[in-house]
């Protein structure tokens, strides 16, 4: 890996930051895409020290803000010619509804619109690179996506219901992008990184996080769950498989593949970035 360029959303802490360090720790240069820029030179100083490497730089990124996403992809190019792996790793949801600089529903913007439009403007980017992968991290408990009302504007609300919707809308994005790259060098995957003992929970209501706080011996750590990334992103193995979900390093069937629900859910993104 040293001489490859990853960058990684959401790379200061959880499982964004063990996929960093893992990859730093292989000779990558590494990206870390970061809404805090506190939190996120912290976790960047540390990686540094850990993986002795000075190859670690930040990136601003608010995927909810699609002005921000245009203005890291833009100061991204400036710095660099090609992009050799993309991990769009973050993720974040809340327990009551709320809406992004865009006017667009948080969870929604954050987990769907953001790494849609950041995948498509850093494409130039990855098909510079010689051989490219795109790892989408996404989870074994998406579902309940409706398309007819993605934001949540006509049901009730519920904040774990909207993240796991938007993580069936990330493995849809994932097939969807693998066939549009089908014979070029980029490849694109999605996974599930399992139960891990992160912040994710952080905004869950106190029943919901006393269930985290109940199940914690059934958590894996959060350098554990990076496993599967860290693979599909820098194994020879990885690098020759396309348009596939796993789950710890085994490819694992996922019914999310409908061509018809799949195209109506690029063109919302599409309207919703104002990109064709």
């Amino acid at each position: 890996m040293i001489g490859k360029i990853c960058l990684i959303t959401g790379a200061n802490s959880g499982h964004g930051r063990a996929v960093a360090a893992a990859l730093a720790c292989t000779g990558a240069t590494i990206v870390m895409a970061c809404r805090d820029a506190g939190r996120a030179q912290i976790a960047c100083d540390e990686l540094r020290r850990v993986a002795a490497t000075d190859r670690i730089s930040i990136l601003p990124l608010d995927l909810s803000n699609q002005r921000s996403i245009r203005r890291a992809v833009d100061q991204f190019l400036n710095e660099h010619s090609s992009l050799d792996v993309l991990v769009n790793n973050a993720g974040a949801w809340w327990a009551d509804r709320r809406v992004s600089p865009d006017g667009t529903e948080l969870v929604w913007a954050t987990n769907v619109v953001g790494p849609y439009l950041l995948t498509k403007l850093l494409l130039p980017a990855l098909h510079a690179s010689a051989t490219a992968r795109i790892v989408n991290v996404s989870s074994s408990y998406a579902g309940g996506l409706d398309l007819n009302d993605v934001e949540f504007k006509r049901r009730a609300y519920s904040g774990i219901k909207a993240y796991q919707a938007a993580k069936q809308a990330v493995r849809m994005m994932t097939w969807s992008l693998a066939e549009k790259l089908s014979g070029s060098s980029v490849v694109a995957n999605a996974l599930c990184p399992g139960f891990m003992k992160t912040n994710l929970g952080r905004n869950a209501p106190g029943g919901f996080r006393f269930m985290l706080f109940l199940t914690k011996p059934l958590q894996t750590s959060p350098e554990r769950g990076a496993e599967t990334a860290v693979w599909l992103a820098s194994s020879p193995e990885g690098g020759a498989l396309t348009n596939q979900f796993f789950v710890k390093r085994n490819p694992t069937p996922c019914a999310f593949r409908d061509p018809a629900a799949r195209a109506c859910l690029e063109s919302l993104c599409e309207n919703a970035t104002a990109l064709t």
